[in-house]
């Protein structure tokens, strides 16, 4: 099953539809989650909620309940836990990396402040574990909890490889595991726990996921330095001007000359940097090929999701999953 770039852009329009009602009763449930006798709460929660997120990880939840022919609804909390956990991290790492943007708006934490940013993310946090234990099952709250571990170890890690140009390309991949495969992988799981499917479907749907959310990642760390700020609606450049050590970077600094390697350390580690210094990596990494061979290694990342849902009869839903892996590599073409 190759990817294919073919309807790529309609591929999340598709799985919205195919999955429609349950969507809508998680985002009524997200809203009814979000309240709080606290006023600056639900306002700032509802900030980022609005701000016109994909919401492709509920989604994701959803449709691989509907995959695996779940007839309840639990997976429809779940799905909402699941947003609640991201939106947290939004939060948090919108004041970590002193993001002024998001999703091409204000971020929280430029209009409300880090310390209410950081705080509502907490709630949110509080929020999808009281979801999860109304839930009832133990093994839903093992796999989500440990998740919600992990994507904070990822993002520790990220701070530690972080302005460091001998970070490799294991390490890299241990911080987008962590970070964001994480999640994707745990979304997609739950669907076939709720629907008491075998361990191998559980399997197949973690793969699924964990791929996918890999590929997602790599194609974002390519866009920071190959895309218009309008197209991509957040600021570009923010990577670099972090110091943050990404797959393009690392590729660009390994085939690149002895005055090549130390702008890198220049700019990254020393954070030193000019007017022209953004031009200059993109010009690198260009010339390297780092852009190109970071969308093909998201490419084969995004293979090996597919290949996971063969372990599913063809269906709709099956079809519009593997739309998914296309739409997500497509954003870098």
């Amino acid at each position: 099953m190759p990817a294919s770039d073919e309807g790529a852009e309609d591929a999340l329009t598709v799985l919205t539809t195919l999955v429609q009602a349950d969507l809508e009763a998680c985002n009524r449930l997200i809203v009814q989650r979000m309240h709080s006798p606290v006023a600056l709460i639900p306002q700032l929660a509802a900030h980022i909620v609005a701000a016109g997120g994909k919401r492709l990880r509920p989604l994701l939840t959803l449709a691989a309940a509907q995959l695996c022919g779940y007839r309840g609804d639990r997976h429809v909390a779940l799905a909402a836990c699941v947003e609640f956990i991201h939106t947290a991290t939004l939060l948090h790492d919108d004041v970590v990396d002193e993001s002024s943007l998001r999703r091409g708006q204000a971020s929280a934490n430029a209009l409300f402040g880090n310390k209410p940013s950081v705080l509502v993310g907490d709630f949110l946090f509080a929020r999808a574990f009281q979801v999860m234990v109304a839930d009832g099952s133990l093994k839903v709250l093992a796999i989500l909890s440990e998740a919600a571990a992990t994507i904070a170890e990822g993002e520790v890690l990220q701070l530690a490889t972080q302005n460091d140009t001998t970070t490799t390309e294991a390490q890299y991949l241990e911080v987008v595991e962590g970070k964001t495969a994480a999640l994707f992988a745990a979304a997609t799981r739950i669907g076939a726990v709720v629907a008491e499917r075998p361990e191998a479907e559980e399997a197949a749907l973690e793969a699924y996921g964990r791929n996918l959310g890999i590929a997602f990642q790599l194609v974002d760390d390519a866009l920071d330095y190959a895309a218009e700020q309008e197209r991509l609606g957040k600021t570009i450049g923010d990577d670099f001007r972090e110091g943050k050590i990404t797959l393009p970077v690392l590729l660009a600094f390994e085939r690149g000359d002895a005055a090549e390697r130390k702008f890198w350390r220049r700019t990254l580690e020393e954070k030193e940097q000019g007017s022209e210094d953004l031009a200059r990596a993109q010009a690198l990494i260009q010339r390297h090929g780092a852009l190109r061979d970071t969308v093909a290694r998201a490419q084969a990342y995004g293979d090996a999701a597919l290949e996971a849902l063969g372990h599913f009869a063809d269906s709709p839903v099956r079809r519009a999953l593997a739309g998914i892996v296309a739409f997500c590599i497509a954003r870098a073409r």
